[in-house]
């Protein structure tokens, strides 16, 4: 482990190392367990990919079958948890819907013996989902849904319970795309929760509760729903040079933009600017799309901020008929790969997470009584 440096928010510290992901790596790029994002993206489904982070390995056919048909199997949710989810209010935040769900399950299907982390894994896998969607469609229609589809892909199933009946296969294919790009992504701020958590010798639903908390922050989720707020005020290419030309002048945060690791670009924007183009045609979209690009070239030729995975990703999932506010959530749906593969890590060699500080406070004080204190 790397010496300790003096870094505002820990930037370029190694705190660990991990078989599962490079991110920003010179020849490297987004790696998962060697895979390059690019690769996966392009051949593999979702449940390939979570296989690969949870088990080492990429399937062969019988594992994927087996593994697809267990997760099809753990979508259902148990009574009390769905008499929780309709008491969370319509206005709650739907991050805070996941991270109550993750937490209860926990109550009446607690992990036990951490020999059954595999099996947590696989039930929180294929039911986020299912608690985000019996939550969204119980206070916006009014509808006790049934969470037990015969959709095979994740995708698919989320789709199915988000708009009552199985998806277009373009708009099935992409989210599941979506789900891989946010999959894993080394030691970010939620997921280095996750193992701090963990290294305290705590239960998975504590350390995937805490993740989700993590996630829940601006600053890390919810870049793509910030996103879409933005590319929404604008009518035209026009308007939006316009408008960010002004936010710029005002120094307003733009968010979808950058990124703490990556210095040239993210490699997951490329898939999802080349997918958010093939579902605005495929709906007829002619204004999202063009007034996305138009932002994307002014960040560039005005501030050399490259577009992050999260900024045509709003176009990807509005397109699909996804609710803004449902978009960090998706997140979770995904990267809970990435959070069980990094505990299931972290407990393989655990040690307690315990960093020190460097104390700037007064120095060493004599005692006051408080008929003397001003």
């Amino acid at each position: 482990m790397a010496a300790a440096k003096k870094t505002g928010g820990l930037a370029g510290v190694t705190a660990g190392v991990t078989h599962l992901c490079t991110v920003g790596k010179e020849g490297a790029g987004l790696t998962y367990r060697g895979y390059d994002i690019n690769d996966l993206a392009a051949n593999a489904t979702f449940e390939e990919v979570a296989y690969l982070l949870l088990h080492g390995k990429l399937p062969n056919q019988a594992e994927l079958d087996a593994y697809v048909a267990r997760i099809k199997a753990n979508r259902g949710l148990p009574e009390q948890l769905k008499t929780v989810l309709e008491m969370v209010p319509a206005a709650a935040h739907p991050m805070d819907v996941m991270r109550t769900g993750v937490s209860f399950l926990g109550n009446i299907e607690p992990e036990g013996d951490f020999p059954d982390e595999g099996d947590v894994a696989d039930r929180l896998l294929a039911c986020l989902p299912s608690m985000l969607l019996y939550w969204h469609r119980f206070h916006a229609d009014g509808e006790r849904i049934d969470t037990e589809t015969g959709d095979d892909s994740i995708a698919g199933h989320f789709l199915h319970l988000l708009h009552d009946a199985p998806p277009k296969e373009l708009h099935r294919k992409s989210l599941d795309t979506t789900l891989i790009l946010y999959a894993e992504h080394e030691f970010n701020a939620s997921t280095f929760t996750a193992r701090v958590i963990t290294g305290t010798l705590s239960d998975m639903h504590s350390a995937v509760t805490g993740a989700i908390g993590a996630l829940r922050g601006p600053l890390h989720g919810g870049a793509n729903e910030a996103a879409m707020d933005l590319i929404s005020l604008y009518d035209t290419p026009e308007e939006a040079v316009a408008g960010i030309h002004g936010k710029l002048a005002s120094k307003d945060k733009i968010m979808g933009f950058g990124h703490r690791v990556y210095t040239t670009a993210d490699p997951r924007n490329t898939i999802n600017k080349k997918m958010a183009k093939a579902l605005a045609d495929d709906v007829g979209n002619t204004v999202i799309y063009p007034v996305s690009e138009a932002i994307e070239k002014v960040m560039w030729d005005e501030k050399k901020l490259f577009a992050n995975a999260d900024f045509f990703a709003a176009n990807v999932y509005h397109f699909m008929g996804i609710p803004t506010y449902l978009f960090t959530p998706i997140f979770v749906c995904a990267r809970i790969t990435g959070w069980a593969a990094h505990i299931m890590e972290q407990r393989a060699d655990n040690k307690l997470i315990r960093p020190t500080a460097d104390y700037v406070g007064p120095p060493l004080q004599d005692w006051v009584v408080i008929e003397d204190r001003d």
